[in-house]
C-alpha cells in the first residue's frame, strides 16, 4: 500500500483513516466514508483500484470533476478515462472498447451514463475470473454519495437508481464517499445503496475528522454593500496574485461584484447558470489555469474543481445550509496551506432563503437546515466546534482560528442553567422542541404544555427569571457545544447527548457566553480593522526562497500550458513551496520531496533540477 502511494502519488505516509479504509476495500468490504473536502477521499479508492485486478468504476456527478480527476491520474502515470456526454459517441465507444480490453485502472462515469451503458450493452461486465470481451470490475466507488438522499443538501434523482448496483455486482466492494452528511443522511445512504455489513454484522462507516485547521473561519455581520467591497479589496490585496472564490446568492449580485472588483483592477470574472455552457467553461478554465485570480460565482461553481491553491473563500451572502457552506469553504486550502474564509451575514439573506425553501418542494427540511446555518452565523461559540458538532464530531477546546476565538465573548459558569434545560428535556422523555422547552422553563401556560401535563413537572417555571430570547440563545449554545442534538426523524425533538449527561449529573461544568446584543454594523466596522496574518510555509527549520518559488511557479505555468493542463496538476503549491525550501539539485534529492511520484520525477525532475541549479549559480 505504501509503495503504491509513494510510486504514484509521491507521499511517504497516509493521512488518518486512509490506510484503514483501503485495507477494508482490498478485503472486499463495502463501506461509507465521510471525509471533509480536501481530506484525501480520492486516494481511498485510487490505491485499491491500482492494487486490485480489473477496472474500478467511479460514479461522479459532474463532467468537470471527472475531467480534473482523470487529468491528475494521468499526470501521475495512471491509466484512467471518463465516459461523458461532452465527448462524441465515437470517442465514448473507443473508451468503452479500451475498457473492455482492460486498458484502464479507473473508469469515471456519471450515474445516468453508467445505467445506460449497462442496459444497452456497450459495457459488458463481469466480476471475478476474467471473461473475454467483458469489463472486469474490481470495485465501485460512488463519489458525492449524499446526492442519493432526499435529506442531503444536493439531492439528485438519478442517484437513486444506484441502489441496483449491489444486485448487479454482489461481489464487488461498493465504497460510498461524501464530504457532507449529517446523521440522517448517513443512514439514508447506507440503506439506499444496500451497503452490506462486514463479517461482524456491522456496516462499516469511516468518519474522518472534519477539522480543517488551515481554514480560518470568520463571520462579518451587518455589512452594507460598500463595507463588503472595502473588506473584499483588502482581503484580495493581502493575497496578490493568489486564487480566491466569492460565492453570491444571485446571478445579479455575482455580475455586480465581479464588475466592481474589475473596476478596482482585480482580475475577476463571474460564473453562473445564466451564462452559456461555453462561457462557463471559459471562466473555469481561466481560473484553473491561473489566468484570473478571482471567480464570483453562484453555488454551481467549484464542485468539479480540485484546484489546490485557493487561498480565500468568501460568502457574500448566507449559504442555505451548513452542508453547502462547509463544502464551499472546503474548496480552499486543499494543499494544506492557510486559507481565509469569510461569511457576510445580513437579515435580508434569511428572508430570501426562506422564500427559496418554500419553493423547493422540501420546505420543512430546507427550513431546518437554514435554521442551523443562521444559528452558526449568530453564535458566540467557537465556530469550528459548531461545525464539527454538526457532523457528529465533538471537540472539548476552542480552535483559536475563528473570529469568536480571536475576539472572545465574556463567559460564565452556566452549569445550573444547562442542568435546568437538560432536566426538562429528560422529564418530558425527550419529546419536546425548542419553543416548548422554553415555555416549560419559563412557566408558560400555553395550551400544548397544559395538554401534556408538563405544568406538573418539577422543572416547570424553574427558569422564569431568564427572558425568552436569552433562553433561545443559551439553548443554541447548548446545541453548538454538543450537550443536546435535534432528532429530525422524531419531529425535530431535542435529545440529551452523552456530553449533556456529564453536565446534567455534575461530572463537568458548562461555560456559556454572556449574551451581547451590540449593534451589528458598529461591531462589523470595528472587526473590519482587524487583519489576521496568514502564516508562511516552513519546513524542517529551512527557509523558503520566495524569489525561487516565483521562478518555479512561472516554470510550472509554462510546463502546464505546454501539456494543456492546470498548473496545480503539475505540482501543488505545497510541493512547490517545499521545492523552493529544500532546493534540490539532484534527481535523488528531488525524489524525496512530498508530492513527487515516480512518473513526475521522470517527467519534470530533470527540468526543475536544472532550473534550480541555474538559479543558485546566478544567485552567487
Amino acid at each position: 500500500m505504501k509503495d503504491t502511494l509513494k510510486r504514484y502519488f509521491g507521499y511517504d505516509c497516509f493521512r488518518p483513516l486512509q490506510e484503514d479504509i483501503i485495507r477494508h476495500i482490498l478485503g472486499g468490504g463495502d463501506c461509507l466514508v465521510l471525509m471533509p473536502t480536501g481530506g484525501g477521499k480520492s486516494i481511498c479508492y485510487q490505491i485499491p483500484a491500482l492494487m486490485m485486478e480489473g477496472t474500478a468504476i467511479v460514479v461522479s456527478p459532474l463532467i468537470s470533476l471527472m475531467k480534473d480527476q482523470v487529468e491528475t491520474l494521468r499526470a501521475n502515470g495512471i491509466p484512467a478515462a471518463a465516459l461523458n456526454s461532452n465527448a462524441s459517441e465515437a470517442i465514448n465507444r473507443d473508451i468503452a472498447e479500451r475498457a473492455l480490453r482492460g486498458e484502464y485502472k479507473l473508469l469515471y462515469v456519471s450515474p445516468e451514463r453508467l445505467l445506460t451503458e449497462l442496459e444497452n450493452g456497450i459495457l459488458r461486465y463481469t466480476y471475478g475470473p476474467e471473461a473475454q470481451g467483458a469489463l472486469r470490475i474490481s470495485m465501485i466507488a460512488i463519489d458525492e454519495a449524499h446526492c442519493i438522499s432526499q435529506w442531503g443538501h444536493d439531492f439528485r434523482p438519478e442517484y437513486t437508481q444506484l441502489g441496483h448496483l449491489k444486485s448487479l455486482f454482489p461481489n464487488a466492494p461498493i465504497a460510498a464517499f461524501t464530504a457532507t452528511a449529517d446523521k440522517i443522511t448517513k443512514e439514508d445512504i447506507v440503506t439506499q445503496l444496500a451497503i452490506q455489513p462486514d463479517a461482524s454484522g456491522e456496516v462499516r462507516i469511516f468518519v474522518s475528522s472534519f477539522d480543517r485547521p488551515n481554514l480560518s473561519l470568520d463571520v462579518r455581520r451587518g455589512y452594507a454593500a460598500k463595507d463588503k467591497m472595502q473588506y473584499l479589496l483588502r482581503l484580495i490585496g493581502r493575497h496578490k496574485g493568489e486564487s480566491g472564490i466569492v460565492y453570491c446568492m444571485s446571478r445579479k449580485t455575482t455580475d455586480a461584484v465581479a464588475q466592481k472588483l474589475s473596476e478596482h483592477g482585480v482580475s475577476a470574472m463571474a460564473y453562473h447558470a445564466g451564462m452559456s455552457g461555453a462561457q462557463r467553461d471559459m471562466v473555469q478554465e481561466a481560473f484553473v489555469n491561473d489566468r484570473i485570480d478571482v471567480v464570483c460565482a453562484t453555488i454551481a461553481f467549484g464542485m468539479g474543481i480540485d484546484k489546490s491553491n485557493v487561498r480565500y473563500v468568501v460568502h457574500y451572502n448566507l449559504p442555505k445550509s451548513i452542508e453547502n457552506y462547509y463544502q464551499e469553504i472546503g474548496r480552499g486550502g486543499r494543499d494544506g496551506l492557510p486559507c481565509e474564509t469569510v461569511l457576510f451575514y445580513q437579515v435580508g439573506d434569511i428572508i430570501t432563503l426562506r422564500k427559496f425553501a418554500e419553493e423547493s418542494g422540501q420546505e420543512d427540511i430546507n427550513n431546518e437546515k437554514l435554521n442551523r446555518m443562521q444559528e452558526y452565523a449568530e453564535s458566540q461559540i467557537c465556530r469550528r466546534r459548531i461545525l464539527l458538532n454538526y457532523f457528529g464530531e465533538t471537540s472539548d477546546h476552542d480552535c483559536c482560528n475563528c473570529d469568536v476565538c480571536n475576539n472572545p465573548p465574556k463567559r460564565f459558569d452556566g452549569t445550573i442553567l444547562v442542568q435546568k434545560a437538560l432536566s426538562a428535556i429528560r422529564r418530558t422523555h425527550e419529546q419536546i422542541g425548542f419553543k416548548l422547552l422554553i415555555d416549560i422553563l419559563r412557566g408558560s401556560s400555553v395550551q400544548e404544555l397544559l395538554q401534556h401535563g408538563f405544568h406538573q413537572l418539577k422543572t416547570y417555571g424553574c427558569g422564569r427569571d431568564v427572558p425568552f430570547r436569552d433562553w433561545q440563545d443559551y439553548i443554541l449554545q447548548m446545541l453548538h457545544l454538543g450537550y443536546i442534538e435535534i432528532d429530525y426523524k422524531d419531529n425535530s425533538h431535542l435529545k440529551v447527548t452523552p456530553q449533556g449527561d456529564d453536565v446534567l449529573y455534575g461530572r463537568r461544568q458548562a461555560q456559556l457566553a454572556v449574551i451581547s446584543r451590540e449593534d451589528f454594523t458598529v461591531k462589523a466596522r470595528r472587526q473590519a480593522q482587524r487583519i489576521q496574518p496568514v502564516e508562511g510555509f516552513h519546513s524542517k527549520g529551512l527557509t523558503e526562497d520566495k524569489a525561487l518559488f516565483e521562478h518555479l511557479r512561472q516554470l510550472r505555468l509554462r510546463l502546464a500550458s505546454e501539456a494543456g493542463m492546470p498548473p496545480y496538476i503539475v505540482f501543488s503549491d505545497r510541493t512547490l513551496h517545499l521545492i523552493a525550501t529544500v532546493q534540490p539539485t539532484t534527481l535523488q534529492s528531488f525524489s524525496t520531496i512530498s508530492g513527487v511520484g515516480a512518473h513526475k520525477l521522470e517527467t519534470y525532475g530533470p527540468t526543475f533540477v536544472e532550473e534550480i541549479r541555474k538559479y543558485k549559480e546566478g544567485a552567487k
